[in-house]
């Protein structure tokens, strides 16, 4: 007898899993299938949750419910918040993971889930009839039936492995690709895309010489990444740094043509913002030195990740590579770097909900849609897990806009601008980035996933407990005047308005702090009431911007019959089918000019 799931999600990686817990807890009776149990929540490249918007993209999926934040807050071994030197809309939090505790603390999360089972198989075909999605085939010839299915395979449609010149099928090293998905994709109308990524060598830290190496210290206490949790995070190695010199720089230039980059090889478009260190000499030989991040895998462990310096070369070079840093020079390999190829999805081809516009029913996330990193697969797993139990239940989709979250502005950029290239968050990418900043993510996203039972209501009364908490200490602030010994008095608000003082400061003015208040609350007021100013405008901006974002225009619009609007943007529009007029005026080729058209016209039909 034939089970018929109501969700099916193929990968078990950072997107697939945030996808199929969040379709679990919202009831949905989710099937995960993963090549192989022991990889479910893999750290395929570096051993790290967060970092510059990563870190902010992390914070928004354990607002709406996800699990990231919990796994690395309880498998960390490092904790820094970056760009403290800056200003607070580019502080960023991240954290090294033990890598093998985070996978298994991964698998836990997911393995205890209810509604959610578990299978290892390869899914090699999707089961498709009249153009919506029936369920999956597996390479046992097992037909699995489901009304969704979600595809998040990572790095494994078709994966191809380079070394060298030498190169091999695999979807990550050691592991299987999947040949015959995407196949069934192109059999069913998909067009796809070669994208190339890369991991760096692995070291052994016993033969590395730590005096020739600067320490870099864990930030004290360490920074959490999930709201309202009782899990305290802990600080357990350094990381250090050191940098590639005019030797290495070298041994690279001389032997480029031996690298598969540049052999001719590799067919797939690399990331442009973590490129191989290769690519890095060639396009800036002006630059003397690049740094190098040396990164502990784990505590049980003397695997070290040297992160700055992916390559594809062979065995024999990387060791003349690693061999020429400064501290590095008795260094052993343990896992050599390595490039790899694989198919993804031009993201014309799907809806900003996550949906396929060929095909009903099936969702994609992740690295399958053009992206690069854990935490951009884990916010798009997410989002796929809420909108397609939002379609069985035959609800609209959640659409997270660029003005309330990092994960609205990482949907909308690689659906409507597309993706030419493995696509990667930044700060700068987000237009409102003092109003997202990775410490409100909670405020701005958490009622959300309350919403959507996807935050417990133990977990709500705790962020509404602190919203509260915040409103009466502020409410205090504008009342209460300091201590002025004589000078002119100021209200506690305006004292802490100096760019020198921080929240127990007010204590020397006579504040009295109450012991309920959190460290991280205590930032946040202070950050909130220091760029009021700034917040304020950056609002104000968000209402323009909404403006265009709420006028909606029907799903089913035919723009070549628009004469008034140009022919390209006649195109672009068709091809993209943007839901708002908002939308319609950041896709790439349509003009400001095309966009008054496009309101005239729609004013004359509907009023």
């Amino acid at each position: 007898m034939n089970i018929i799931y109501d969700i099916i999600v193929v990968g078990g990686g950072h997107a697939g899993c945030e996808a199929a817990v969040a379709a679990a807890k919202r009831g949905a009776n989710t099937l995960l299938f993963v090549i192989k149990l022991e990889t479910i929540g893999r750290m395929s490249c570096n051993p790290a949750v967060g970092g510059l918007a990563k870190g902010h993209l992390a914070r928004e999926i354990d607002a709406l419910g996800g699990v990231i934040g919990q796994c690395i807050d309880k498998t960390g071994i490092h904790f820094r918040m970056l760009n403290k030197s800056k200003g607070p809309a580019v502080w960023a939090p991240r954290a090294q993971a033990d890598r093998m505790n985070y996978q298994l603390e991964m698998r836990s999360i997911v393995e205890h889930q209810n509604n959610l089972e578990i299978k290892e198989a390869l899914v090699e075909e999707l089961l498709i009839k009249n153009g919506e999605v029936k369920g999956v085939k597996t390479q046992y010839q097992q037909k699995y039936f489901s009304k969704i299915v979600i595809l998040a395979p990572g790095t494994f449609l078709r994966g191809k492995i380079h070394i060298g010149l030498k190169k091999y099928s695999s979807g990550r090293a050691g592991e299987f690709s999947s040949e015959k998905l995407s196949k069934s994709l192109q059999k069913n109308g998909i067009n796809l895309s070669r994208f190339k990524t890369g991991t760096p060598p692995r070291l052994d830290s016993r033969t590395l010489d730590f005096s020739k190496l600067e320490e870099q210290f864990p930030d004290k206490p360490p920074v959490k990444f999930s709201f309202y949790t009782n899990i305290k995070p802990k600080n357990s190695v350094s990381c250090f740094l050191t940098s590639t010199n005019s030797k290495t720089h070298k041994i690279i230039s001389k032997n480029l043509k031996k690298s598969s980059l540049f052999s001719g090889n590799i067919t797939g478009i690399g990331a442009r913002y973590c490129p191989s260190i290769e690519d890095k000499i060639k396009k800036f030989p002006e630059k003397e030195q690049h740094q190098i991040f040396l990164e502990p895998e784990g505590l049980n462990t003397f695997e070290i990740y040297a992160n700055g310096i992916p390559t594809s070369f062979s065995p024999k070079i990387q060791h003349k590579i690693v061999q020429s840093i400064s501290g590095l020079e008795k260094a052993k390999i343990m896992r050599y770097g390595y490039a790899i190829e694989y198919d993804c999805v031009p993201t014309e081809q799907i809806l900003i909900s996550l949906e396929a516009k060929k095909i009903k029913g099936l969702f994609l996330a992740g690295q399958i849609n053009g992206t690069s990193g854990y935490e951009e697969a884990a916010a798009q797993g997410i989002i796929a897990g809420i909108n397609a139990t939002n379609k069985l239940l035959k609800k609209s989709p959640i659409i997270l806009g660029r003005d309330n979250s990092y994960i609205g502005v990482l949907i909308d950029d690689i659906v409507t601008k597309g993706v030419d290239e493995p696509y990667r968050m930044f700060t700068a990418r987000a237009e409102y980035r003092l109003h997202l900043r990775q410490d409100n993510a909670d405020e701005r996203l958490m009622p959300r996933g309350y919403e959507l039972g996807l935050i417990s209501k133990k977990r709500y009364d705790k962020f509404c407990d602190a919203l509260k908490i915040k409103k009466r200490e502020i409410k205090k602030l504008k009342s209460e005047t300091a201590n002025s010994k004589g000078k002119k008095s100021h209200k506690m608000i305006e004292v802490l308005r100096r760019p020198e003082i921080n929240f127990d400061d007010l204590k020397k003015f006579g504040y009295k702090i109450k012991n309920d208040i959190s460290d991280s609350l205590k930032e946040k007021i202070a950050l909130e009431i220091k760029y009021e100013g700034y917040i304020k405008r950056q609002l104000r901006e968000i209402e323009k911007f909404n403006y265009l974002e709420t006028k909606e225009i029907p799903p089913d619009l035919d723009y070549m019959n628009f004469n008034s609007i140009s022919y390209e943007a006649r195109e672009k529009l068709s091809k993209i089918k943007p839901i708002s007029i908002g939308q319609a005026s950041r896709i790439p080729g349509v003009t400001y000019a095309d966009i008054s058209a496009l309101l005239i016209k729609l004013k004359s039909i509907y009023g």
